[in-house]
């Protein structure tokens, strides 16, 4: 008896557990669909993965459900997902925990999921896709009359600036982070920022967008000083959902990249988009991205 597999095919994961929603991503945008047999509950691209089992939180997982699933690999991302991880492995299962926190690492991400199930030119495929999209953004973003002045809320008490590839993203699409500096900070907490200096920024454009969190934009605008701030007197507050850009996968170099596009392109220009219903945050209109 062999103790070789019998195919090339064979060496691939053929059952995978997803803990978040970007390797589900990817692994559908590369014809792996199937081999997803498991998704994290705040999966919600695709929408057709949603039918999958739901087995974990961010933080959070349910190990018997997962091994019920007889993965033979299961993907996740973040460094807070390291005691799910430790779990796992105690229990024998195979786990691929990555932490890109970059536009250029979220690439090398989707080429490594891609390649762990084998489809090693999809994935160079989708990756070629991603950048020439960026470039296209770029190159629109040099041709802005100004660089609108950013500030991307990640989360409102305590406020909090936008991660990594967020801040390159409102470079790349053309405008300025007034937080770039806290982008390198490996956890949340590095981030925090007070209002005295979000108002000190003096932000064009204020956008937010806040994880399992509905903020209205009247909140934003009654806090004490941020009326003196272009962004509220000229009523350029917006949100774009967290999953099209807090998510570091295609997602966010995509949909993500293209609506915090449109936004930075409609300050530059003194543009707005139409007024949002009562109480809400003002959207990005799908066919303006």
């Amino acid at each position: 008896m062999s103790i070789l597999p019998a195919a090339d095919e064979d060496r691939y994961p053929r059952r995978i557990v997803c803990l978040t929603e970007e390797p589900t991503e990817v692994l559908y945008r590369v014809g792996a669909a199937d081999r997803v047999v498991g998704v994290s509950g705040f999966t919600v691209r695709p929408p057709a993965a949603r039918k999958k089992p739901l087995v974990s939180s961010f933080l959070d997982a349910n190990f018997e459900r997962i091994l019920d699933l007889s993965p033979d690999l299961v993907i996740g991302f973040s460094d807070l997902q390291a005691d799910i991880a430790r779990e796992l492995i105690k229990r024998g299962v195979p786990v691929l925990i990555m932490n890109q926190r970059s536009v250029a690492e979220i690439l090398v991400a989707v080429q490594l999921i891609a390649s762990a199930v084998g489809a090693h030119d999809e994935g160079r495929a989708l990756c070629a896709t991603l950048r020439d999209d960026l470039a296209a953004i770029a190159q629109a973003a040099r041709r802005l009359p100004r660089r609108p002045r950013v500030f991307f809320e990640e989360w409102p008490d305590p406020l909090i600036s936008g991660i990594r590839w967020v801040s390159e993203l409102i470079e790349l699409c053309g405008g300025e982070d007034v937080f770039a500096d806290r982008r390198d900070q490996q956890g949340a907490k590095g981030r925090i920022v007070d209002a005295d200096a979000v108002i000190a920024s003096q932000p064009d454009v204020i956008v937010g967008s806040w994880c399992g969190k509905m903020v209205k934009p009247d909140v934003i605008r009654r806090r004490p000083g941020f009326e003196s701030t272009p962004a509220v007197r000229d009523d350029h507050i917006y949100e774009i959902k967290s999953s099209l850009i807090l998510q570091p996968g295609p997602a966010a170099l995509s949909d993500g990249a293209a609506q915090l596009a449109a936004i930075i392109a409609a300050v530059a220009d003194g543009r707005s988009f139409p007024p949002p219903k009562p109480g809400m945050a003002r959207a990005v209109p799908e066919d303006a991205a």
